[in-house]
């Protein structure tokens, strides 16, 4: 699905309309969406949505570089209606209008949801980059440990927990020490590529270190780069919201915590361009047979100048510590 052409805001502000006037075009070909693309005589954008009998409107002040109001209009072409009306008011935000428009198009299609919840949906996973420097694209290294929580969080957690309570247990992305910590457990999540098996890098000495009144857990996931593999951290980020989707509030916590992992949906199709095949998940019971380094090793403490200790370690002769391979076998609720 695309816009009826590529260039309709060009056409759209080569209109001229006048006064109060809004000049519009259907913003794409399908004609199941009621989608249109309007300019102003001010040349503002606009998205419009006509509503129909017993849909409900919405009103959005609060969007840095948007504005969305529910008001009755009389648009060229069409007769008096009420319309959902989302007004670009920063130019710089143009592309990021653009994929909105993209994705509430293909929502409203899909007629699953009201127009309301649609676009409450997509300016909540939007609405943070408004006025925001462009995130740069992730490493390779960082795109597989956001899959690997993500995944963590969507086969493991979700199913026994609940999203709520998942999403509040993903803890990595706010600073916190482990990657997911809850009452009496923590987990710290780990991907590896590496073909000699379950290979992990081990950021500091105290990353391994159990909280203070609980356990502490290891999640390996091995990846495989394949082409034909059907995971890619687009794909299992959609997985997620779709878990999500029905508590507008659980989705905004999860795109705010996307955007502080510097995920950033522009960069979507260059991410999609990696498939992954999973070659094995494990999840490590972290306790005195565990090949860590602590600061106990270290007599008398970690070198003075020495700020940071990274290592690696070799979980293939530790399957004695696997506590479960499916989400089922491990108990999340338990302390």
């Amino acid at each position: 699905m695309t816009l009826i052409d590529p260039n309709i805001w060009i056409i759209l502000e080569a209109s001229h309309p006048i006064g109060q006037n809004l000049n519009s075009r259907r913003a794409i070909a399908d004609p199941e969406s009621r989608l249109l693309c309007a300019v102003d005589s001010n040349q503002k954008r606009h998205l419009l949505i006509p509503l129909e009998t017993g849909e409900e409107g919405y009103d959005d002040r609060n969007s840095r570089g948007l504005a969305v109001v529910t008001q009755d209009l009389r648009i060229q072409g069409y007769s008096l209606n009420t319309y959902i009306d989302i007004t670009c008011r920063d130019p710089s935000g143009y592309v990021i209008f653009d994929l909105i428009a993209f994705e509430i198009a293909t929502e409203i299609t899909k007629k699953q949801r009201s127009p309301s919840e649609i676009v409450q949906m997509v300016i909540k996973k939007w609405r943070r980059f408004w006025g925001q420097s462009p995130h740069s694209i992730l490493s390779f290294e960082n795109q597989i440990g956001l899959f690997a929580e993500i995944w963590f969080m969507s086969f493991w957690l979700i199913p026994n927990v609940g999203a709520g309570e998942a999403l509040l247990r993903w803890k990595g992305q706010s600073g916190s020490r482990h990657d997911f910590e809850w009452l009496g457990r923590s987990v710290e999540v780990k991907a590896t590529m590496s073909k000699r098996g379950k290979i992990h890098k081990i950021h500091g000495i105290d990353q391994l270190d159990p909280p203070e009144n609980g356990e502490l857990f290891l999640f390996s996931l091995s990846l495989r780069e394949e082409a034909g593999a059907g995971n890619t951290l687009p794909g299992l980020v959609a997985t997620c919201r779709h878990l999500i989707e029905s508590d507008l509030d659980l989705l905004d916590l999860f795109e705010a915590n996307l955007f502080s992992a510097g995920y950033s949906p522009l960069h979507e199709n260059e991410y999609a361009n990696n498939h992954f095949r999973i070659a094995d998940e494990s999840l490590f019971s972290v306790n005195e047979d565990f090949p860590r380094l602590t600061d106990e090793i270290f007599m008398g403490g970690i070198p003075v100048g020495v700020e940071r200790v990274d290592y690696e370690i070799n979980l293939n002769n530790s399957n004695h510590l696997i506590i479960a391979h499916t989400p089922s076998e491990f108990h999340v609720n338990s302390s």
